[in-house]
């Protein structure tokens, strides 16, 4: 018998079976699941049919009972068996000579082992050297049936039939292309949905290889893809063929294979071959792409082609008289060749991926294949290798992997690969008995750093934000990026809330410190939002989207700090969102929106000297929305620079408007967000603002806290010198509730600051000691206001007793209840501009 390869080294010994009775599409599902091209129908432990993927095209897709029809009625039969021991190169002989494309392998004594597929034997048939000088175009024997979208399924299979297309290109009414195949046919059948058009079942885009193209690098890309078939196109991008497995055996000349077969494996008895054989034989190894070695028995190198000069760097003669050893690693221990040297000695062949050093030192990963070639009586005369440096692919892997899963800018972990984390975290806390906290994380202010300083500043600061992040986390916990600003961490094994409040504190602290970045120095922080499991979630979805409520809330409540789960927070936000939504439509539309005007009095005169100016929102669902839910859920949602600017076009109008009246309307301050002091227009739009609306200068004022200012000095004074130039006066809203850096007031170009009403209405309680605490501040803030030349505004009187409380400092204007609460312009005007000349210095 041949030395050949018997064929049941290849086969596929997990046989796929069922019985006569058993219904075509559980057949078909079965074949789908298992990836399987064929099932052997089996009666009382013997074979008895057969059904194939070619099989399918004859089922009739319109009739859905044919879908239940037993198995045993549309079978093969019968079934074409070979013995274990048949040479691969018979076997594939008696496949062609059966019309068949499976062959089921047997034992001596008839029962079945496994099957061997066309598939099988162009992966193992040793035809490499043949498809790499043969080009893709050499086996291609018809152009491709290429079939209307809209045609039935039925139809479709019909035509394969016709043709005896195992494949055909199905184009959309768009003119995209893509493939139907016999699989794809089965896999029909195991769901079938009814005789649908093709173009539901077609898979696309076309996966291509060139018509210059080796057969080797088609066959190579029909493994890696496990795909069946490929579409060849010519130079032009035209689909000119599809190319299988079958074409590429059809195309092999197995006289030649057996030549060159016997060549490689019996190297010491070449002279007895024919001198125009050996010289192919060597033509053909020395063209190889892949490195080859052959070896003595004893592993001592005799032969070694140019591919192996090449990746190893080793000549010929360094290579020629050594053994392999020469190019170890020192990755592999003992065990590891050990094991590789038990599975060639018991199947004549190994094959995986092996780690070896090139002559210079650097390491490859290269895919390996020793097989032993013996005589006529079995004893091994050689051993021959072939290899393929794979080491730029694996890396290419790798890149894609770490796309895949980790954040490109942090090179933390992506939301896809948390995911995956947290899926196990919640399996194993569900068996062990024992909790987790997922803790969102979304930085404050970031998106003023970003849009301000700009993108590479914004980058730096992510990164430096996830390394601070990271380090206060521990060593099982996993930190991801989620996108933009927001990160998540994983804490997995937990035993106690202390455990996750005591993280989180950790993580506020890290963020709270300033940042260095790029030549800038300030400072952000982050809010919050934590989820535990199993309480507020048992799935990934369930306590990322607990959390994220959870930060949503920290953010509402002062921001840079941290917010547990709870169940009543969903009711609160749906009403937020129901709100924000709201706002967006009342914005674009400036109906229920209005501006209100409270005076501000003189202490000394009693006359009204200005206005401040507040937003109302009136809905018909909602009611009164307060402004301490309109202004938040604006900045939110990022409305409140569209709302700023309807209330300066408001407020314009409505001075105007009495200036035509002839009234003699005070100045009117508008509070002013980060978000819109920090446009690069502002300045503009009011000097604009101005001038559509002919008012004289300082009509207008403006007011604004102190955390807008405090971390961009030096940007926030260039800022507000251009609006004093406008002749807008500058007042700081709620002083002393912040950061105050008393330094800072006398660099920029204020004229106002704004007592907090904390401050005013603690003057007048019964406790003496909160009554002397908040008389500190006001003294220190009037007296410092009276040292810089700013005028101070006391907010929020509402009693007699605080106005008389604040007899004892400089104060110069009140607001508050007590001298006026905010109006509508038609009431403002009626009680404040018929009898009063308002002063607009």
């Amino acid at each position: 018998m041949s030395q050949e390869l018997p064929i049941e080294r290849i086969m596929q010994r997990a046989l796929l079976t069922c019985d006569p009775d058993t219904p075509l599409s559980e057949a078909a599902a079965r074949m789908a699941e298992r990836r399987c091209s064929s099932i052997v129908v089996m009666e009382g432990g013997k074979p008895v049919g057969i059904w194939t993927e070619r099989d399918a095209l004859a089922v009739d897709f319109a009739d859905l009972s044919a879908m239940r029809r037993p198995i045993a009625e549309v079978m093969s039969m019968p079934v074409n068996g070979v013995h274990r021991a048949t040479p691969v190169g018979e076997a594939l002989i008696a496949m062609d000579s059966a019309g068949r494309r499976h062959l089921l392998v047997v034992g001596d004594s008839g029962e079945p082992l496994g099957m061997v597929t066309q598939t099988d034997l162009a992966v193992n048939q040793g035809i490499e050297p043949y498809l790499r000088l043969r080009e893709v175009s050499s086996v291609l024997s018809h152009r491709p049936l290429v079939l209307s979208g809209h045609l039935l399924l039925a139809e479709a299979a019909a035509a394969m039939r016709e043709h005896c297309d195992a494949a055909v290109v199905e184009a959309n009414a768009a003119g995209e292309l893509g493939i139907i195949t016999e699989r794809d046919m089965v896999r029909f059948i195991a769901r079938y949905p009814g005789n649908t058009p093709v173009v539901a079942l077609a898979s696309r885009p076309l996966v291509t290889v060139g018509h210059e193209d080796t057969l080797i690098h088609a066959r190579d890309r029909l493994i890696d893809l496990r795909l069946r078939h490929l579409a060849v196109v010519d130079g032009h991008g035209q689909v000119v063929g599809l190319l299988g497995f079958r074409d590429m055996l059809a195309g092999a000349e197995r006289l030649y294979v057996e030549d060159l077969r016997r060549a490689l494996e019996q190297r010491d008895q070449a002279l007895a071959l024919s001198r125009q054989n050996l010289q192919m034989a060597e033509r053909v190894i020395d063209a190889s792409l892949e490195g080859i070695i052959i070896t003595n028995p004893n592993g001592v190198i005799e032969y070694v082609n140019p591919a192996f000069c090449q990746v190893t760097g080793y000549s010929v003669e360094e290579a020629v008289g050594r053994t392999p050893a020469l190019l170890s690693s020192g990755r592999h221990d003992a065990s590891f060749y050990r094991q590789m040297w038990q599975e060639l000695d018991a199947h004549g062949y190994w094959r995986g991926e092996i780690w070896n050093r090139r002559k210079g030192g650097a390491l490859y990963l290269e895919r390996l294949t020793i097989t032993a070639v013996t005589d006529d009586g079995g004893e091994v005369t050689h051993y021959a290798a072939l290899f393929t440096d794979i080491t730029l692919i694996r890396e290419n892997e790798e890149r894609v992997r770490r796309l895949a899963y980790y954040d490109p800018l942090t090179r933390l972990p992506n939301r896809r690969l948390l995911e995956d984390r947290l899926e196990l975290a919640i399996r194993h806390a569900h068996r062990q008995g024992q909790g987790l906290a997922v803790i969102f994380i979304d930085l404050d202010h970031f998106k003023q750093v970003n849009d301000t300083l700009g993108h590479a500043v914004g980058d730096e600061l992510l990164l430096q934000v996830a390394q601070r992040l990271q380090a206060r986390l521990r060593e099982d916990d996993t930190l991801a990026r989620l996108g933009g600003d927001e990160f998540l961490a994983l804490l997995p094994e937990l035993n106690s809330l202390e455990e996750v409040t005591l993280v989180a504190r950790r993580l506020i602290d890290a963020v709270a410190q300033p940042f260095e970045v790029l030549g800038n120095t300030f400072r952000i922080g982050c809010s919050l939002g934590i989820s535990l499991y199993p309480e507020d979630g048992t799935t990934a979805d369930a306590l990322v989207r607990s959390a994220d409520t959870a930060m949503y809330r920290a953010k509402r409540e002062g921001r840079n700090t941290y917010r547990l789960f709870r169940a009543e927070m969903n009711d609160h936000d749906s009403r937020l969102l129901a709100l924000e939504s709201a706002l967006r439509d009342t914005v674009e539309s400036g109906e229920g929106l209005a501006v209100h005007y409270q005076p501000l009095v003189s202490r000394d005169s009693g006359e009204v000297e200005g206005a401040e100016a507040l937003v109302r929102w009136a809905h018909p669902e909602f009611g009164d929305v307060s402004p301490g839910v309109l202004i938040p859920i604006a900045e939110r949602s990022g409305l409140i620079i569209p709302l700023g600017r309807w209330v300066m076009e408001e407020v314009a109008g409505q001075l105007r408007e009495w200036r035509q009246a002839g009234l003699n309307p005070p100045r009117v301050a508008i509070n002013l967000s980060s978000s819109q002091f920090w446009q690069r227009s502002l300045v503009e739009e009011i000097r604009q603002l101005f001038e559509r609306f002919e008012l004289p200068p300082g009509q207008i004022g403006f007011e604004l806290t102190e955390s807008v200012l405090l971390d961009r000095q030096q940007e926030a004074v260039a800022v507000l010198s251009d609006l004093r130039e406008l002749g807008c006066r500058i007042a700081i809203d709620d002083f002393g509730t912040g950061y105050s850096s008393l330094s800072y007031l006398q660099d920029l170009p204020l004229t106002t600051l704004k007592v907090d009403r904390s401050f005013v209405q603690r003057l007048a309680v019964d406790d003496a000691s909160e009554r002397r605490g908040s008389a500190a501040i006001v003294a220190a803030v009037t007296g410092l206001a009276q040292e810089l030349g700013l005028r101070v505004v006391a907010e929020g009187v509402e009693t007699e007793a605080q106005l008389e409380a604040l007899a004892r400092y400089p104060v110069t204007l009140i607001q508050g209840y007590l001298t006026g609460r905010p109006v509508d312009a038609e009431t403002f005007q009626r009680r404040y501009l018929g009898s009063v000349d308002a002063c607009r210095d």
